[in-house]
């Protein structure tokens, strides 16, 4: 039996926001400095683990921290998958203190151009089952956002998927109970799609 494909997913940094809006999948938000020393964090963290790959979500942020994690890894070249983007969601633009009630979920009662939970997690499997049959046995990094790789944790945990328990996760290995920025999910994902993956690591800078 062949073994797992590692994927490693890694949230952006810390993002510049000084007006403190949901940015979501809006253009131009960067890493501020505080973001780009998470980064270079766990870049050092990750640093003895060779790389077959490097994906990101096409966002500023994901592809300014994907650059700091190419440092140092010798011919490795980046490329972007739109199956790691950000969530879409109606909210985006709205200032933080606008939509704090809601308490992360952004996802009850949004119109049907937009995501929902499942439509974030399939598009993860798609991209895991795309580096399986790409790099069988190989080990990939991937630069993502937060509810992405929270679904994903809660779906190979055998949690629901849902809002409410998204920031449930430190039962599943992921400390402080939600991705927290740079933080880095290792995960062993079989080439079987009926079985589930296992988290290997879960790295904070």
């Amino acid at each position: 039996m062949a073994p797992p494909t590692r994927i490693t997913f890694v949230r952006h940094g810390e993002v510049h926001n000084p007006r403190r809006v949901l940015y979501g999948r809006l253009p131009r938000f960067r890493l501020s400095a505080r973001g780009r020393a998470q980064a270079e964090a766990i870049a050092a963290a990750l640093a003895h683990h060779p790389a077959d790959a490097l994906v990101s979500s096409p966002m500023l942020r994901a592809r300014q921290t994907a650059r700091i994690l190419l440092v140092d890894r010798g011919g490795l070249r980046l490329s972007t998958s739109a199956l790691l983007n950000e969530v879409l969601t109606p909210y985006q633009g709205c200032l933080e203190d606008q939509v704090r009630c809601r308490e992360g979920d952004f996802y009850t009662g949004a119109p049907p151009r937009y995501e929902q939970p499942q439509d974030v997690l399939n598009r993860v499997r798609r991209f895991a089952h795309r580096m399986v049959r790409r790099h069988p046995g190989g080990h990939v990094l991937a630069v993502t956002h937060g509810d992405p790789i929270a679904f994903f944790t809660l779906w190979a945990g055998g949690a629901p998927v849902s809002p409410s328990h998204k920031t449930r996760l430190a039962p599943l290995g992921v400390g402080g109970g939600y991705p927290s920025h740079a933080s880095a999910s290792t995960y062993a994902v079989p080439d079987d799609p009926g079985e589930l993956p296992r988290l290997l690591a879960h790295r904070v800078p």
